[in-house]
């Protein structure tokens, strides 16, 4: 069994374990310092969700790719970088604060749909907005036209994958507010290579994995 079948399978008993079909869980690998065959023996078994964290990066990979990847952009984006970004991804995971919606609407046609990021721990040194303005700033987004999908986060560090739930759960309540006000932004990209399977269990709809798929980042 490869590592993305492995994980596959994985995400596929952790959704059923709380009742969820396992088609309702969205793997991005992560391909960040991989090169692009190996990306490409992914796509050759069925994988066409991948995820970039450095803008270029991602534009140097993209044209030696099949054109019908869904690229997503998970990383922190600064302002000066969404010229690169905006035109190759179909989802930025990273709307982290307010001045970053302002550039991301300009540019031809619609912009990409975006995930607001959530400091769900209250990490300082986290990008992300505090969990009391998500909602806010998904309202600010949308009125500047751009598409809100929902929410993303990165819990702060734990012992043990079971500690990163309550944080995984705090997500999926504020998601749940905003879809009262906003009903298709229903998305939840949480969970990475040590906890994607709490992740999911506690809601997840995206999970961002890419080190138990590939193995570590050769030195």
């Amino acid at each position: 069994m490869t590592g993305l079948d492995s994980v596959r399978a994985r995400i596929a008993r952790a959704a059923e374990s709380v009742g969820r079909q396992p088609e309702s869980v969205t793997l991005v690998v992560v391909t960040k310092e991989r090169p692009v065959e190996e990306i490409g023996v992914l796509y050759s078994q069925g994988q066409k969700h991948f995820g970039e964290n450095r803008a270029q990066e991602l534009a140097a990979k993209v044209n030696r790719l099949p054109s019908d990847i869904t690229w997503h952009f998970i990383g922190p984006l600064q302002t000066n970088k969404v010229r690169i970004v905006r035109p190759i991804v179909g989802m930025l995971h990273s709307l982290d604060r307010p001045e970053l919606g302002p550039a991301w609407v300009k540019g031809p046609g619609s912009p990409p749909p975006v995930l607001v990021q959530v400091r769900i721990g209250g990490e300082v040194q986290k990008h992300g907005v505090d969990p009391g303005q998500a909602v806010g700033l998904c309202l600010k987004a949308r009125a500047l036209g751009i598409e809100v999908k929902g929410l993303m986060a990165i819990p702060p560090p734990v012992a043990a994958p079971e500690e990163a739930a309550p944080y995984f759960r705090q997500l999926a309540e504020i998601g749940a507010e905003v879809t009262q006000l906003i009903p298709d932004a229903s998305e939840l990209s949480m969970g990475m290579t040590d906890d994607f399977e709490v992740a999911v269990a506690a809601g997840a709809t995206i999970v961002r994995v890419g080190r138990a798929i590939f193995g570590p980042v050769p030195n």
